[in-house]
Parts: structure tokens; C-alpha cells; sequence
């Protein structure tokens, strides 16, 4: 059973390498960047095919990289961000860019001074419409998840998943997922702090709007506008005492959350920061792009390091900080049931605890955003630890 499997995995992976090969040599790669009129990089703008559900979220650095079929080069490209004009222009033009750059004008609003109606009514109607202005029935997201382990502001440790997982968008929670792939740097931890479930667990259990926002338990106030699409924002903040703030960049026209962000906390550690960005499908519905949070806390330094630094002569503490910086961006997104592949994972472990292949021939071929300085200074902390580089990192690492 055991060479029946090994030979089943086998060609699972011949027909999957086969199929990404003739994917390639009959699609094109759109690669660029998003400025605005000053040349500043603009993160995290929804840019695309928007009739035909493809396309990427731009990167902090305001870079973007995907495959498009060479049947869609026709189309229209569209790029669309808050506080900017949404962009477009024919596939075909922006190839033949000498220079692949998309300046997005700045759109300006009337909002800060006058607002028809209170804050709470806004808030109150974004929550209300949250079910029917997101992909509410089942879909799959194909979502590469980052962790990095952080030890006195050092990242000492990286992992990383292609994940499958059914979701039906923020108004409920994650059905179900399952690791396709994974990768980790080499271990330079000295506390190896494990979670009790699924980093992709917390990314929706920590998620506000997932949990449901009870509107009388925060105090409310407006602190800014913006616009999206076309469509005027407005920008409520939402404080519950000294443990949480969070932010919602809400549509005045459609009531639509386009983006969350929140600070608290938390009941295990110092503090929590996270974003949530939303970008539309071709109906104008709403699902999760990107992903960024950052947890803060302390762990007992184990004894056998204590007596390391003691016999180095060097000074011993009790605790040290550590941190969990996280990064999910979404791929791609599937509507039709029949064409999901996604296992039921029904154990909670650590993202470390998935015994999932390690194959590079995956990563070399899966459309991976463009790298950014908080990847490169995460990553160059790895490297810079040992002097490793980070691709032998992975090739090493990872042998099973």
C-alpha cells in the first residue's frame, strides 16, 4: 500500500507538473508596479481581469505578478485602490509599456465636511449588508500563508503553505482547508513556541467581522474619508475601552467593507495588529485578498539555553520576546464544486506539525507575489544568521 501511494502521489505530480508546463507556454505573465502621481508605491490595490475573476493584489511595495491565458489578451486590465481613481487599460497596451508602471490618480472627497448621517448608521448597514455584499455561498481560495517566528526582533524562523480552503467570506467562518505544499527556513529558534491550531485558524477567528461586531460596545467616530471604485468612503473607528481598536472603510453608497484593520490585546500576549483587505469578483461581491497581522508577546528561556549564555559570559534572563508575524495573500479564488480539491484538515496543530512533501519543482512554478522589503528583511535576518542562503535553506530543510 504504502509503494501504491508513493506511486499515486507520483503521477499526481507528473499530470500536475505536465499541466502547469502547456499552463505557461500558453499564458503570459503580467508583471508591473503601482504608483501614484508623487511615485510612491501603492499596496495592496486589486489589480486584474475583473470579467474573468484573474488577477493579484498589488504588494506593499506596490509590485504585482500573475499568469493570464493568451486568450484574454484582449481584455481589459483594471486596477482599482482606496483613495484613487479605479484604472484601466487594454491588456494588450500595457505590454507594449516600455516601462511597466500604473499611475493611479488620487480621488478626492467632499466627506470631510459633511456626513448626511451619523457614523453608527454607516457601521450599522455595513454589518447588515455584510452577508449580501460578500462571496457568501462556498467557494475555494487558493491562499499562500507566511509565518515568521520572531526572538528579540530577529525572524529565526520562516514557514510557508499553499493552502486550499473552502470559506463563505466574513460573515462566517472557514469550512474547511488543507495544506497542498509547504516549505521552512532552517530552525534558528532558541524557543520553539508552537500555536494550538492552524495559523489560518487565527487569521479568521481573530477577524471582527467573522466573530460578529456588536455595535453598542463600541464607541464610535469618524476619523477620515476616502473612496473605492469610484464610490466615496467613509472611514469609522470603532474603540471597545483600552483592549481593542478596530477600523472599517466602508462604501457610503453600497455600505461594503473594503478594509479592516484592528489593534488589541490579546489574552495570551502584549499585542495584536491586523489588516484585512477585500477586493470584488466580476458581480461586485467582496472576498479576502490579503492578509497582514503581527502578535507580540514573551516565553520562559529554556534552561539548557540559560546555561549557554551563562558559560558564554553573556547576560541571562528568565523571559524573551517573541512575535508571530504573518502574510496571506490569495491567489485564486473557485466557485464551481466541482472543481474543488480541498481535504477536510480535522486535527489543530501547528503549522509546523503538517507533514506535507516538500517539492521545489511547486514553488518554482506556483505564481508567487513579488518580493517585498518585509519579506527580504524577514528573509535576510535567516540568512544573514549563519550566512545560509535561503534557497539551500529550503532545499535542506525540508528533506524527508
Amino acid at each position: 500500500m504504502q509503494y501504491f501511494n508513493k506511486f499515486i502521489n507520483y503521477t499526481l505530480f507528473i499530470i500536475l507538473f505536465n499541466y502547469t508546463i502547456a499552463f505557461a507556454q500558453e499564458s503570459t505573465a503580467i508583471v508591473g508596479k503601482i504608483l501614484d502621481q508623487n511615485g510612491y508605491e501603492i499596496p495592496y490595490a486589486a489589480v486584474g481581469i475583473l470579467n474573468k475573476n484573474i488577477g493579484s493584489t498589488s504588494t506593499e511595495d506596490g509590485a504585482f505578478y500573475f499568469r493570464i491565458p493568451n486568450s484574454v489578451l484582449e481584455d481589459t486590465l483594471t486596477v482599482s485602490s482606496l483613495g484613487f481613481s479605479t484604472f484601466a487599460i487594454k491588456v494588450n497596451d500595457f505590454l507594449s509599456l516600455p516601462k511597466k508602471e500604473i499611475i493611479l490618480e488620487e480621488k478626492t472627497t467632499a466627506l470631510s465636511e459633511v456626513v448626511v448621517n451619523s457614523i453608527t448608521y454607516y457601521v450599522k448597514n455595513a454589518l447588515k449588508a455584510l452577508r449580501t455584499n460578500t462571496v457568501s455561498k462556498n467557494h475555494q481560495l487558493n491562499i499562500l500563508y507566511r509565518r515568521w517566528s520572531v526572538e528579540d526582533n530577529l525572524c529565526r524562523f520562516f514557514i510557508e503553505h499553499s493552502i486550499n480552503a473552502i470559506d463563505r467570506g466574513p460573515s462566517s467562518y472557514l469550512v474547511k482547508f488543507s495544506v497542498d505544499d509547504a516549505r521552512t527556513s532552517a530552525d534558528y529558534r532558541f524557543v520553539k513556541n508552537e500555536q494550538k491550531i492552524h495559523a489560518l485558524k487565527y487569521m479568521t477567528y481573530n477577524n471582527p467581522l467573522r466573530k460578529g461586531i456588536s455595535l453598542k460596545e463600541y464607541k464610535w467616530t469618524k476619523t477620515g474619508d476616502s473612496s473605492y471604485d469610484n464610490e466615496d468612503v467613509i472611514i469609522a473607528k470603532g474603540k471597545m475601552g483600552d483592549n481593542e481598536t478596530i477600523w472599517l472603510y466602508i462604501g457610503m453608497d453600497s455600505y461594503k467593507i473594503y478594509k479592516l484593520e484592528m489593534t488589541k490585546k490579546p489574552k495570551i500576549g502584549k499585542l495584536l495588529t491586523a489588516t484585512y483587505i477585500y477586493k470584488k469578483n466580476n458581480n461586485g461581491l467582496l472576498y479576502l485578498s490579503y492578509h497582514q497581522r503581527e502578535w507580540e508577546g514573551a516565553a520562559p528561556l529554556p534552561e539548557n539555553i540559560k546555561k549557554v549564555l551563562k558559560a558564554n559570559g553573556k547576560p541571562v534572563r528568565n523571559y524573551i520576546p517573541i512575535g508571530y508575524r504573518h502574510e496571506a495573500y490569495v491567489l485564486d479564488i473557485e466557485y464551481n464544486k466541482s472543481r474543488f480539491n480541498t481535504a477536510e484538515e480535522l486535527e489543530n496543530k501547528d503549522m509546523t506539525q503538517y507533514k506535507t512533501a516538500y517539492n521545489a519543482s511547486f514553488w518554482k512554478m506556483l505564481n508567487l507575489p513579488p518580493h517585498t522589503r518585509f519579506y527580504n528583511k524577514n528573509i535576510g535576518d535567516l540568512i544573514d544568521m549563519y550566512g545560509v542562503p535561503i534557497e539551500n535553506q529550503f532545499k535542506y530543510s525540508n528533506m524527508r
